[in-house]
């Protein structure tokens, strides 16, 4: 420990930036103003903002408080779990090594880990390192989250073991789809050729050169700093309060695990628009993270995505005219710029960070509650005051787009309500819905009849405990005793014709609950005692 402390105060000597360098446009001259009217319409108690332009740090600002209750207030110094913006280190990570002629975007996986299966043989010989980053491995939408997501005391390699029995849902390569559970692979991927953990070659070989000294690549760590943001979230969608501190993602940190300040983040944007440069004492010299070569690569499109409509005709001006993903980053474009960027959800805590290649200009946003709007809504105000484009009103823009997700949730509950039969009963006796469950992919979920009510426990998730109201026939509604997660499930048992229970599906009841509850890819089948 002594060592990296000795170590940081030698490249932080290269960070001395004069944070007025590149003066502000004027019409960010409300800026304060702005932001609170982001944090009253949002409900976030607390935002950290910090914009780069031209090699310079511009901005880096805090904004409200860092825990709902308590006087102590944001600055640029706080750190925010930053979640999914993860997933460009660790694509820099195997940059580097790609760099020190490690290993290459294309090499098989199991060249690297001979263990490592997908649900399909065809699809575990050609799986490529490239393929582990870009979204397009035929698995469905946040596919295997339940492994890690709510917390689960299973371990990366079991998690990356588990993979040959979660069911893939489309051809390889064919579609985009979002995942979390192959950026656990290309961690483990990093351990087996640097010889060192994710975090430890994430800390040694990235956030220690950049001087990254507020960020940690492990959010136990980053709970030893006292500046630290708490998270808060909605309980059952409607009344926000802080959460408990988690540790989300500890067993597939590849994918979500650093937590870090704005001002380390203004590094790292200056870093990825430098192209990959490390400033190396004074007079402009410099020295490679990672090449040039391995950035352009980072930024180019390997897997287009869908681009859908805007939900409100006024964010019609965020529509891209092109989206992909890349390694680690989404490319789209903004008033015809180029933008590589990403967005990261964490429990109570979202984020933005966005780069303008050609304009030398970054943005970082890291929020306290569950909303992205407000980042969405801070980043757009700062690119159009860069760009000198026309004023939006986004604050209003993104309100009209939160009332219009949380009218469809409304009414998709109604819908339901209408289709039920108050009157109908249980087809079977409680304690007959009761034993242990099993899937392939996730493992045991049990159910129990305790005091004239059903319990369901999913073993290896301590938060996935609750109980379950009848809803009609043969489904119920799963409501967890953790209210802060927002992801009541209907549970709906099939029978034999001898009235056994043959097998259990669920699925997420609000279309506002995250995608990683993937309850819907369950297929729980009775253990036969």
């Amino acid at each position: 420990m002594k060592t990296f402390r000795r170590l940081r105060c030698v490249v932080v000597a290269w960070w001395s930036i004069a944070l007025a360098a590149a003066a502000l446009p004027g019409r960010l001259a409300d800026l304060d103003e702005y932001v609170g009217r982001v944090l009253n319409e949002f409900e976030v108690p607390g935002l950290a903002i910090a914009i780069v332009k031209d090699g310079d740090v511009v901005l880096e600002r805090g904004f409200g408080v860092r825990k709902l209750g308590e006087p102590a207030r944001v600055d640029a110094h706080t750190r925010f779990a930053i979640a999914s913006n993860t997933k460009a280190f660790t694509a820099a990570a195997l940059a580097i090594l790609m760099d020190e002629g490690r290993l290459k975007w294309s090499d098989r996986v199991i060249e690297h880990l001979p263990w490592f299966q997908m649900a399909d043989p065809y699809v575990t010989r050609e799986m490529t390192v490239r393929d582990l980053l870009v979204h397009r491995s035929g698995l469905a939408l946040g596919a295997g989250d339940l492994l890690y997501w709510p917390t689960t005391s299973y371990t990366a390699e079991e998690i990356g073991r588990r993979l040959r029995f979660v069911p893939l849902a489309t051809s390889f390569r064919a579609n985009y789809a979002y995942d979390n559970i192959l950026y656990g692979v290309a961690g483990l991927t990093i351990q087996q050729v640097s010889g060192r953990s994710w975090a430890e070659f994430v800390r040694e070989r990235i956030l220690v050169p950049a001087g990254m000294t507020e960020t940690s690549a492990l959010p136990l760590d980053a709970r030893q700093d006292a500046n630290v943001a708490t998270g808060h979230a909605k309980f059952d969608f409607k009344d926000l309060r802080p959460i408990p501190d988690g540790s989300a993602f500890e067993n597939n940190p590849a994918a979500a695990t650093i937590h870090s300040s704005v001002h380390d983040l203004a590094k790292w944007m200056l870093v990825q628009l430098a192209g990959g440069q490390l400033p190396v004492g004074g007079g402009g010299a410099s020295r490679p993270l990672f090449s040039t070569a391995r950035q352009e690569e980072m930024w180019s499109v390997v897997t287009p995505m869908p681009i859908g409509k805007s939900p409100v005709a006024a964010l019609a001006a965020v529509r891209p005219n092109f989206l992909g993903y890349g390694h680690g980053w989404v490319l789209a474009d903004f008033r015809g710029h180029k933008l590589a960027y990403h967005t990261g959800g964490w429990p109570g805590m979202v984020s933005r960070l966005t780069l303008l290649p050609a304009r030398k200009l970054g943005v970082v946003v890291l929020t306290n509650q569950e909303a992205g709007a407000a980042f969405n809504a801070v980043t757009m105000h700062v690119l159009d005051a860069f760009l000198g484009a026309e004023a939006s009103d986004w604050i209003s823009a993104y309100a009209a787009a939160v009332k219009r997700g949380a009218d469809d949730a409304a009414a998709s509950w109604q819908k339901h309500v209408a289709a039920r039969d108050p009157q109908a009963k249980p087809a079977l006796p409680l304690v007959r819905f009761a034993g242990r469950l099993r899937d392939a992919w996730y493992g045991d979920v049990v159910v129990t009849e305790e005091g004239g009510r059903l319990v369901m426990r999913f073993d290896q998730t301590p938060q996935l405990v609750g109980d379950l109201e009848h809803w009609q026939q043969e489904t119920f509604i799963v409501r967890w005793r953790d209210r802060t997660l927002n992801a009541d499930a209907w549970v709906t048992f099939s029978l034999t014709p001898d009235a056994k229970i043959d097998r259990v599906k669920l699925a997420a009841i609000s279309p506002a609950t995250d995608f990683s509850f993937d309850f819907h890819h369950l297929a729980l089948k009775p253990v036969e005692e």
